[in-house]
């Protein structure tokens, strides 16, 4: 299949593919004009509505080195995992790739932490500096081994350590150091929390939401390496094809258009000639239009259509729509948005 001018997308198996779980985005792909066929049901994935969109089925861990390898030319993807094999790249190849961020899909949000049993009457700098002093292997477990890597490369430099330290070694779990000094991460396929809580390691790095399973296992968590959440990443070279560039374009606007509708709504209602200054000045007074509300005027009534967060406490849409209709609005109607585009300037690419 030539594939030259269509527009290859990494699709995440996982959460993101359950429409019951997680960041639906089978949903959101949906409401952003691209339903799909097979995603949701395992792969492969079809765009039924746009034969230049090309579904990849694979797993978020993965992406990172396929826009490296330029096997996809964009992805849906987390931060955490893109970093992830960018900094493989570097570490175990000798090679920077460069890739871009260009959407935040507002989804998919956990945080990576280091761990380690509690520690009492000392800060965990200080716990560091003396197992540091006391180990020349120091052994970590992550299902992210070169985030580790990097956060403890930066860690003993600001510690006084690097000259001692710097060696590394990314192995399979309690398989021999195969260096003399420096890290030892044990690349695990999860339960983190258990292999700290039993000392087969000195350090966890762990995904967490909440941090709740960290805190069911009795851990402490002593830093925050990163925030990540999902969003949509591309190669550099996306734009020497004008072809797949446009195809991109297309996709990430409409894509923007449905996170940004996401918890909006719509409200129309009525209002007579004579209390249309009344309702002007509660929307302004309630900061409820930009520039200027949408007005449609008659001969005796004025329709007004105003866009509003659903998920706002402090100005409810019930309250709202009560209060407008003591103001003497009529026929007041919801209608749920999804999609909302402010215009061409809303993605860079």
């Amino acid at each position: 299949m030539n594939n030259d001018d269509k527009l290859i997308i990494g699709m995440p198996a996982g959460s993101l593919a359950d429409p019951k779980r997680g960041g639906n985005l089978v949903s959101l792909l949906k409401a952003a004009g691209f339903p799909t066929k097979g995603y949701e049901d395992g792969g492969p994935t079809t765009f039924l509505m746009h034969t230049g969109l090309v579904g990849w089925d694979g797993r978020p861990q993965e992406f990172g080195a396929q826009l490296a390898l330029e096997e996809v030319d964009i992805a849906i993807g987390g931060d955490d995992w893109v970093t992830e094999r960018l900094l493989e790249y570097r570490y175990e190849y000798n090679r920077d790739v460069k890739l871009n961020k260009v959407l935040s899909l507002e989804r998919g949000n956990v945080r990576i932490v280091v761990i380690n049993l509690p520690l009492k009457d000392v800060t965990f700098d200080a716990w560091l500096t003396g197992l540091l002093r006391e180990k020349p292997v120091v052994k970590m477990v992550s299902e992210m081994p070169y985030l580790a890597i990097e956060w403890f490369h930066k860690k003993i430099a600001a510690l006084g350590f690097a000259g001692s330290h710097s060696g590394y070694s990314v192995q399979k779990y309690h398989t021999p150091p195969r260096i003399d000094a420096g890290l030892v991460v044990y690349e695990s396929w999860g339960k983190t929390e258990a292999k700290v809580l039993n000392g087969a390691v000195d350090l966890g790095l762990e995904i967490t939401q909440t941090g709740s399973a960290i805190r069911n296992y009795g851990l402490q968590i002593s830093e925050e390496i990163m925030k990540s959440e999902t969003g949509i990443w591309t190669t550099p070279s996306l734009r020497d094809n004008p072809a797949k560039h446009e195809l991109a374009r297309m996709f990430l606007l409409n894509l923007y258009g449905a996170v940004f509708a996401e918890n909006k709504v719509l409200v129309f209602f009525n209002a007579k000639k004579g209390h249309v200054p009344a309702v002007l000045d509660y929307l302004r007074e309630n900061k409820l239009f930009g520039d200027e509300p949408t007005m449609n005027e008659g001969v005796n009534f004025t329709e007004f259509s105003i866009q509003m967060s659903a998920s706002n406490k402090d100005l409810p849409i019930a309250r709202v729509r009560y209060e407008l209709a003591k103001l003497g609005a009529t026929y007041i109607e919801t209608v749920p948005l999804d999609s909302c585009i402010p215009g061409l300037d809303a993605i860079q690419l």
